[in-house]
């Protein structure tokens, strides 16, 4: 089964598939509105919460990707101490291009936008349950999201400590 290693979340690595959001160091406010968008002039602009169930440790197998054809979606956490981001391309053949999948481990202080059309894997914490708030656009049809069953493949942890704060990895 192929695997990827999970890298750690910078704005230039993560550049591909969107825009990584990070808290202020000092008092003060930072603006993202630029990576925010949607291809429909109708949807509507959707605020909503999640809060997550941990999953298994690494190595941690995918099996299913999911996109948003024509919105971008951002995720912030709320309470999430680190989390892991998979993402993969939009292949030429309509599927996601799980050879150039990557994993991201992003920290409390992190969150990320993905562009319209960026597959990628369901919110991911390893220890404890988190929260997080998602912002896109939607207009209740079936193009508001797209699920797919891929070709399954391995996230593990790379041998520079880059799985540092996931819990049960040796």
């Amino acid at each position: 089964m192929p695997a990827i290693i999970v890298e750690p979340l910078t704005p230039d690595t993560f550049k591909p598939f969107g825009d990584v959001i990070h808290m202020p160091a000092e008092p003060g406010r930072i603006y993202f509105d630029e990576a925010l968008g949607t291809l429909r002039s109708h949807a509507r602009a959707s605020l909503s919460t999640i809060r997550c169930a941990p999953s298994p440790s690494l190595p941690f197998r995918v099996e299913t990707l999911e996109r948003h054809e024509f919105s971008s979606q951002t995720f912030v956490a709320i309470d999430a101490e680190c989390w892991l981001i998979i993402v993969a391309p939009h292949s030429l053949d309509g599927g996601p291009d799980t050879s150039r999948a990557r994993a991201f481990l992003a920290t409390y202080q992190q969150g990320v936008t993905y562009r319209a059309n960026t597959w990628h894997h369901a919110l991911t914490v390893f220890d404890k349950p988190a929260q997080f708030a998602i912002y896109m656009w939607s207009d209740g049809t079936s193009g508001d999201e797209e699920f797919m069953q891929v070709r399954p493949f391995t996230v593990i942890a790379g041998p520079d400590g880059i799985d540092s704060g996931i819990v049960g990895v040796p």
